[in-house]
């Protein structure tokens, strides 16, 4: 039956799924923190017209205190190589980690679109504007050295994370993170993620876009802030997450740790999928089911998107 379906709906048995568009960010490519194995993994399963890459690919900061740059993420480097090379149009828009990228955009580097920002017209009509949004973040522009002190403090945080989720799924405990615990403790923190989210919100209004897609933050996220439409599709170091839209202009984040479940399930190794490591705490990442073509967010919303 599967063999009459479209392209973009048959998904061979659960190993392939293909979207209009992918958008990911974050991955950070150059620091221990870095999902690479589960990132490639995920690359390998799906596949789209359009792969956006929103940001702090590569991690210039952690590299020159300190290079880190195994196999893995030269492997991840030429999966996306290897996508544009196959058709995949792909658009680099470089963040903050990668901004020495940032003299060479308007430019193509082989197959790759390099640009400032850019905006990317849904299915259904919507004008998204797509920018990594760091430019919004008042203390990368205005004391970069206090960015620089988090970011080591962040780095730190999360080999502390590693430790302790390694030793929790000795003791069969889901994963935890907490970096993404404090964050959601500190009232400032907080109060930041919104500020940041509506900024970019009312800019995109401003420019009369219908929407905007971002990275930055590390928080995954599609809501609507008045009548525009925020899209942040999270991260490849904590929530492993992306933002992907359907054929008929849906919007969705996917998870990894959901995607890879519902794959193996679907391939018949549901005993596989159970021995996943468990979501992340609630609060670890504000994911919503996908959006719909009219753009308003249904009032009964579950905790989590598949």
């Amino acid at each position: 039956m599967n063999a009459s379906l479209p392209q973009h709906l048959n998904a061979e048995a659960g190993r392939e799924k293909r979207f209009r568009t992918v958008f990911i960010s974050d991955i950070h490519l150059g620091t221990s923190g870095c999902r690479a194995e589960e990132l490639l993994e995920f690359l390998r399963c799906v596949e789209s017209d359009t792969l956006y890459l929103v940001g702090d690919i590569v991690d210039g900061w952690q590299l020159k205190r300190r290079w880190h740059w195994p196999q893995a993420h030269n492997n991840i480097v030429q999966k996306v190589l290897r996508k544009a090379r196959k058709g995949t149009r792909v658009v680099f828009i470089p963040g903050n980690h990668d901004e020495s990228i940032r003299q060479f955009c308007g430019l193509q580097f082989g197959d790759i679109e390099l640009e400032h920002e850019a905006v990317h017209v849904t299915a259904d009509g919507r004008r998204l504007w797509v920018t990594h949004g760091d430019l919004f973040d008042g203390v990368v522009q205005c004391a970069r050295w206090l960015a620089i002190v988090g970011d080591v403090a962040y780095e730190w945080a999360l080999r502390g994370n590693r430790a302790l989720n390694f030793a929790r799924a000795r003791l069969g405990l889901p994963y935890w993170s907490i970096s993404q615990w404090l964050k959601d403790q500190v009232k400032r923190a907080v109060s930041f993620v919104t500020a940041f989210e509506e900024a970019l919100a009312n800019a995109a209004r401003k420019r009369g876009y219908d929407g905007v897609v971002c990275g930055h933050i590390h928080r995954a996220e599609i809501r609507m802030i008045d009548d525009v439409l925020y899209c942040n599709d999270g991260d490849w170091v904590e929530s492993m997450s992306a933002l992907v839209e359907h054929f008929d202009g849906r919007l969705e984040i996917l998870r990894w740790v959901d995607f890879e479940r519902e794959r193996l399930e679907a391939l018949g190794l549901s005993s596989l999928g159970r021995g996943l490591p468990a979501l992340p705490a609630p609060g670890a990442t504000h994911t919503r089911p996908p959006v719909p073509a009219h753009g308003k967010v249904p009032l009964s919303v579950r905790g989590e998107a598949s």
